[in-house]
């Protein structure tokens, strides 16, 4: 009774009393039914193993190929980071286990080198691959050209290209006159020249000599039609004559291997912050688009390195926004890597920016400053808890935003890749050995 009156006195003072429950004593084994640990649903077990989720521990396994249609709308991914992070490594090893499927092929623009070749020459080199170094220097003596005018490409897609070249050049849209005489030029060597590939001098010699029979059907004068297209003449003449003289001015290389599994565009020797750079995405972009892109079946990777070259160009932007759109048909999954969001969603670019971002399924991101993360996690809906731990991130692991399905992952490479995939001299065994503990650290931290 005294006990009753107790109970009763304590619940109104404090409130309802907790039940006392007598000790459990049970094995480890029964025991773990008790409180079932729990993880986010992964991709499925089908594809390319990528590392593990840092929570959990469960192997991540990611491929477009195997997601479109069901859990991924498109199969194209943005990779986002700054550098020194695991971008490099995590392309490479990517790669690499892409290419154990005889149906794959991959096509890479590798932008970045050391020691005078591109960072992919190690792993083309393991597989017996050349890779094609676009260098105007080597191109003046016998190295590799890109003709604009292979006959490989269409007819309308090599005035395409014309255009996109020189609109990047001038850095503003072909008026109609100047497009009318490019046309007119464009049709006229097609027309005259058949003994042998056409190339970008006749363009310029007709240029400056424009046809009657295209002067005579608008009613002008030669001179009009000369004075129309004298700006585009001078345009193409800087890759005939110019910096970029030696690439772009002959015709196509003949040993371009394009069955190869890996196809490795070496532009370790352009300058990135040139006019160059967007130049060479533009004509290797429609090269490709008319010559690597096929009805075979075979499943295309197209990564491309320093990415904001493309997406921050109007005009190469709206070029790849049409091939990324194209090559979903055909099996094609679209690669960019950027340092930060910023450099394109602030860009000359910002509406062709977005309309690509929105095509990316996938977006990748590693250890970004807080005020990039906040900006990265607003232009791609990304969660709270991922937004603040993008910026404590350690080399190595990344958040994945797989359509909404976002995990943190840590990328394993293992033993035999390493030699391929660590080509900065920087890369020590201190390095990795203290990336590896911070790996552990991160792992023993609960989730937000």
């Amino acid at each position: 009774m005294l006990g009753k009156l107790t109970d009763s006195f304590t619940s109104t003072l404090f409130g309802r009393v907790e039940t006392t429950r007598l000790p459990v004593r049970t094995s480890s084994g029964q025991a773990q039914a008790v409180y079932l640990p729990t993880a986010a649903p992964g991709l499925g077990d089908s594809g390319v193993i990528i590392g593990r989720e840092v929570y959990s521990g469960k192997g991540y396994v990611y491929d477009p190929f195997q997601l479109y249609g069901q859990q991924l709308p498109a199969p194209h991914w943005l990779v986002l980071g700054e550098s020194g992070n695991g971008k490099s490594a995590l392309e490479k090893t990517y790669v690499l286990r892409q290419l154990r499927f005889r149906d794959r092929q991959v096509v890479v623009l590798d932008a970045q080198g050391e020691d005078g070749v591109g960072e992919w020459n190690l792993i083309a080199n393991a597989l017996g691959i050349k890779s094609i170094r676009l260098d105007p220097m080597a191109a003046l003596d016998g190295g590799v050209k890109l003709n604009p005018l292979d006959p490989a490409i269409t007819t309308t897609g090599q005035l395409s290209l014309l255009r996109t070249i020189i609109e990047v050049a001038m850095g503003r849209g072909l008026e109609e006159r100047a497009g009318f005489a490019l046309k007119a030029a464009h049709a006229h060597v097609l027309a005259t020249v058949k003994d042998r590939q056409p190339v970008l001098n006749d363009i310029i010699d007709t240029l400056r000599s424009p046809d009657l029979s295209a002067v005579e059907s608008l009613g002008v004068q030669v001179g009009e039609v000369q004075a129309w297209g004298l700006d585009v003449a001078l345009v193409l003449d800087r890759l005939v004559d110019g910096d970029l003289r030696g690439m772009f001015d002959g015709p196509t290389s003949a040993g371009i291997d394009l069955d190869a599994p890996l196809i490795v565009f070496d532009l370790s020797h352009i300058d990135r912050n040139s006019i160059a750079m967007p130049i060479l995405m533009a004509i290797v972009g429609v090269w490709l688009e008319h010559t690597w892109l096929r009805p075979d079946r075979v499943k295309r990777i197209f990564l491309v390195e320093e990415a904001w070259h493309i997406i921050n160009s109007p005009f190469v932007a709206q070029l790849f926004q049409r091939l990324l759109k194209f090559g979903r048909r055909l099996g094609l999954s679209f690669v960019a890597v950027v340092h930060h969001l910023s450099d394109v969603v602030d860009g000359a670019a910002a509406k062709e920016a977005s309309a690509i971002l929105k095509m990316a399924s996938t977006r990748t991101i590693y250890m970004q400053k807080a005020d990039e993360a906040r900006s990265t996690g607003r232009v791609l809906g990304l969660p709270r808890w991922a937004v603040e731990i993008i910026p404590t991130l350690s080399p190595g692991i990344a958040v994945w935003d797989v359509n909404g399905n976002v995990q943190v992952v840590k990328h394993i490479i293992t033993e035999a890749e390493k030699p391929l995939v660590y080509t900065d001299r920087a890369m020590t065994e201190d390095a990795v050995a203290e990336r590896d503990r911070a790996d552990q650290q991160l792992a023993a931290q609960p989730r937000i």
